[in-house]
């Protein structure tokens, strides 16, 4: 049986630099709270909880003091840092640098929107961490579009600043703009910022080429993942013999009857030692 991994799938930079951030920290320290999942899969973080990681909440951190916390590849809004310098928490920074240049974006978007009574449109997922820490720096007064089902949520005879959560699909991206300028009055201001990350969104064709080439594909991915979704989605449409799994005790032997290929791929947040336990299964059971 022929049985392939996607060179293409797995961690983006900005989540490879905060578990590597994160694990060079646990090693010195032994323990390290993380202000939400680090990574939005299960297994990988189990093996860092196992290293000393303790993932607390937004309502947890904002009782600690005195202490070191990791800040994930998805970023943070600005009241996360002042509570920090207020409590005396050391924060270890691993925001991917992508979404700090995103964040400085909008913060200036924002900043000179409010000379021209103007408004900060972000497409992306309502309470995703990005999403949080991007609309932080507008105060939290940012529109956020979820889709073409907010659309109304713009007043149109204003001027408007379109920018894109960095793992949203540039398709939708596209489409929600030519919508939004459809419906603007004459003559009024509408800048796009097209602030997709590009490692993520190449990964749409390349994945598309790769899921073609085999007669069964398993997507491994954390159920949490709306990168993975996304991704598993695209794996299916192109082949419908796709399956969604988080963990090796999710596999069923029965797929692998009448099939001579197995391709393996996965999220953004999937780590390449769980794909290769897939793998190493696959030719198992086989």
């Amino acid at each position: 049986m022929k049985i392939e991994i996607d060179k293409s799938s797995g961690f983006c930079f900005g989540v490879v630099n905060a578990i590597k951030i994160a694990e060079e920290s646990l090693k010195k320290e032994g323990q390290l709270f993380c202000l939400g999942d680090i990574v939005h899969n299960g297994e990988e973080i189990h093996r860092l909880v196992k290293m000393g990681l303790i993932t607390v909440s937004r309502e947890e951190y904002f009782t600690l003091k005195n202490c070191s916390v990791l800040i994930r590849a998805h970023g943070e809004p600005p009241e996360t840092y002042k509570y920090a310098s207020e409590n005396n928490i050391t924060l270890i920074d691993a925001t991917c640098p992508v979404v700090i240049k995103l964040q400085k974006k909008i913060k200036k978007a924002y900043e000179e929107s409010k000379l021209n009574k103007g408004q900060i449109v972000i497409y992306g997922k309502k309470g995703h961490a990005e999403v949080v820490g991007l609309n932080g720096q507008t105060n939290n007064e940012a529109i956020i579009l979820e889709g073409e089902q907010n659309l109304n949520m713009i007043d149109y005879t204003k001027p408007v600043t379109f920018f894109s959560q960095t793992t949203k699909s540039v398709h939708e991206f596209n489409r929600l703009t030519e919508k939004i300028k459809s419906e603007l009055n004459d003559h009024v201001p509408f800048k796009i910022n097209d602030t997709i990350c590009r490692q993520v969104a190449n990964r749409v064709p390349k994945l598309e080429k790769f899921v073609s080439e085999y007669e069964l594909i398993l997507f491994v991915s954390g159920k949490k993942s709306s990168n993975g979704r996304f991704l598993f989605e695209t794996c299916r449409k192109k082949n419908p013999n796709t399956h969604f799994i988080s963990t090796l005790e999710e596999l069923k032997p029965e797929w692998l009857s009448n099939v001579k290929s197995v391709g393996i791929c996965g999220a953004t947040s999937t780590p390449q030692w769980l794909m290769e336990n897939v793998a190493d299964w696959v030719e198992k059971n086989s």
